[in-house]
């Protein structure tokens, strides 16, 4: 991955706008800026941040608004994923796909938060979300591979 493209995606992930304006998009930046802090303060996601960091995961539960709170992935992902797009010249074939599988399965980590335990501990609204990025990335790096394999294919 190019420099600049790696700078752009980190600083995207940090904030989902951040990427845009580095890559010069001005008014979309700031329009990505603007639905992050309208989802953020909406859902109380960064309360729920807060108590999930000192352990309070039923509280944290509590302050979220998942109404809110599901687009966030969303929102997240795809500012993430226009940011690396359009760094630094052309994109590889299907790149997008790890992004959006891991927008559906931040999505459904979200929906379970509320419910989901691993060894009897409750996870949350934060820490779940987080766990279910992984497999998320694995699926759609493996769905892209497979996207790759037959398009290269000759008919």
């Amino acid at each position: 991955m190019k420099e600049k493209r790696l700078e752009i995606l980190l600083w995207s992930i940090a904030f989902p706008g951040f990427g845009q304006l580095l890559n010069g998009h001005l008014i979309k930046g700031l329009a990505f800026i603007l639905l992050e802090v309208i989802l953020n303060v909406n859902s109380s996601f960064n309360m729920a941040i807060v108590h999930s960091f000192h352990g309070n995961i039923e509280k944290a539960i509590e302050v979220t608004d998942y109404q809110w709170l599901m687009f966030y992935p969303c929102v997240y992902m795809f500012a993430v994923w226009d940011a690396y797009r359009e760094a630094d010249g052309e994109c590889a074939p299907y790149a997008f796909v790890p992004f959006a599988f891991c927008a559906y399965s931040v999505t459904i980590g979200l929906i379970y938060s509320p419910l989901f335990k691993v060894g009897g501990v409750l996870i949350g609204p934060v820490w779940l979300p987080i766990l279910f990025l992984l497999p998320g990335i694995v699926i759609g790096l493996f769905i892209r591979s497979l996207l790759l394999r037959s398009s290269i294919r000759p008919s």
